[in-house]
Order: C-alpha cells, then structure tokens, then sequence
C-alpha cells in the first residue's frame, strides 16, 4: 500500500497559510531545506494537491526544467481533488472530482510508491479525518505571523489521531522539521 505524506510549513503560532508571504528569517538558509524536500519529491510517485495549490503550483512549476526537483515535479503522476476544476493542463495530471476522498483511498490501496502532498487545506483534513496521511512533515517556522483567520490555522476541529515523533531536523535558518509517522 502506498504512504500519503503531508509536508507543511507552519509558524509558530499555527498559521499555514500563505507561507510565500512570510520573512524569510533572520539566517541564510544553508540548502539543506532544499535537500530534504528534494529527497521527499525524488521518493514519490504521485504529488497530490487540491484546486488551490495546483493553480499555484502548475504555472511556475511547469515553466521550470533543468533540475531534479521540476523535473520529478513535471514528470510524476498529479492527482488535483476538486469538484471546480474542468481542465488540467500540467501534464500527467488527472482531476479527481465527486467523491475525492475515496477516490485516493482506492488508489493509495494499489501499489506503488509514496504520494506527496504540500500543505495542509481542505483536502488534508479531509484526509486526516479518515485517517489517511500516513507522514507528517511539519515545517515549524520560527516566528509568530500574529494575525490570522481561523481558516488560516493548521487547527480544526477532528478526531483524535496519534502520530510517533521519528525524525527531528534543525536547519540553519531557524526552521525544525518535524517528521511524525503512524
């Protein structure tokens, strides 16, 4: 059975939204970030993401060739859950509509190799509820945005799921990554 890994970049005070906007710290980051998502992307099969992400994600992502990440990026499987979107033009990627949720629950069944997912919106906690997201990478950020709407926080309300701490990564910047398993 494939693994859904969720990567999440979060600040302190649980904000996940909109991480373009956010300062980028007070040290250089020395690469290693860049490498541990890399690894990440290199070991997945599938990426998957919602409406959202996919129309930040295609345009620029397309448009870049030339280096393992985009590559990887450009020739992997996509799935896109949503129920708006009517043509996909990244290549390889299939559109998801209706029931989304059983639809990755099917396929994650199958063999195959990890599906990859950024972020965490209205997809991941419909994958969290049903107990989907076997990794979770969260990116923790070291700062406070200080302002946010609740639809701008990694919290909702859900069942109670455990995860085991397996792999804590500091990096230069300030930011510590934190790899959670079931």
């Amino acid at each position: 059975m494939r693994q859904i890994v969720n990567s999440t970049y979060i600040s302190l005070d649980g904000v996940i939204e909109n991480p373009q906007d956010w300062p980028s710290g007070r040290h250089e980051d020395d690469g290693q970030g860049q490498e541990i998502q890399a690894g990440l992307v290199e070991r997945s099969e599938v990426l998957l993401m919602g409406r959202r992400t996919y129309e930040v994600f295609a345009p620029v992502w397309s448009a870049k060739s030339g280096d393992p990440v985009s590559d990887k990026f450009n020739s992997m499987e996509k799935w896109v859950a949503s129920r708006t979107l009517t043509a996909a033009d990244w290549q390889n990627t299939t559109v998801l509509d209706g029931d989304a949720v059983a639809e990755i629950r099917r396929r994650r069944e199958g063999p195959g190799g990890d599906i990859v997912q950024f972020g965490f919106g209205e997809l991941s906690h419909a994958l969290m509820e049903q107990g989907l997201i076997d990794e979770l990478r969260l990116w923790v950020h070291p700062f406070f945005v200080g302002e946010a709407a609740a639809t701008d926080l990694i919290f909702r309300p859900a069942r109670q799921t455990f995860f085991d701490l397996v792999e804590t990564t500091p990096l230069a910047s300030g930011i510590v990554v934190l790899t959670y398993r079931k």
